[in-house]
């Protein structure tokens, strides 16, 4: 398993922690950046780890600024990722059991880090169900191709 890494200004601190935590775990991750805590632009450091997922590189992203959302749009933006804002540990284990998320976005001044850590070894261990949910997600598959839904 490999994991990409990215943040922005506002949750540095806290993907340094990931590092660490990953490097004990013996999880393979490449970081993205930032690599300080000067400002910068999220969208950047969204985009390069969104789109380490999309091209295979990688097969999860773990992305994060200050309350995780500007990130997750950002790397929603991404064709092929599926990036979910988790704030407690049920939601990391949702968003990979049914809608099948590639990238967990979370934020520094919203989770602790003991909360964030707890999280990411959900979303990392947790397992895609299929069946129905498989169906759901084709559909946003499809909506990310431009096909037009109806109800």
């Amino acid at each position: 398993m490999k994991v990409s890494l990215g943040a922005d200004h506002g949750a540095f601190e806290l993907k340094e922690a990931v590092k660490k935590h990953l490097e004990e775990k013996g999880i393979e991750f490449e970081d993205f950046g930032c690599y300080s805590k000067e400002s910068v632009d999220y969208p950047k450091y969204a985009f390069l780890a969104a789109n380490a997922v999309a091209k295979g590189e990688c097969d999860f992203g773990i992305i994060c600024c200050t309350t995780g959302l500007g990130v997750s749009m950002a790397a929603n933006k991404v064709k092929g990722v599926r990036a979910a804002v988790c704030t407690s540990e049920m939601l990391a284990e949702m968003t990979r059991r049914h809608n099948n998320a590639n990238v967990i976005c979370m934020g520094q001044k919203v989770v602790s880090e003991d909360l964030a850590m707890k999280m990411i070894d959900i979303f990392l261990s947790t397992e895609f169900e299929g069946g129905r949910h498989e169906r759901r997600v084709s559909l946003l598959t499809d909506i990310e191709n431009g096909k037009e839904l109806t109800v």
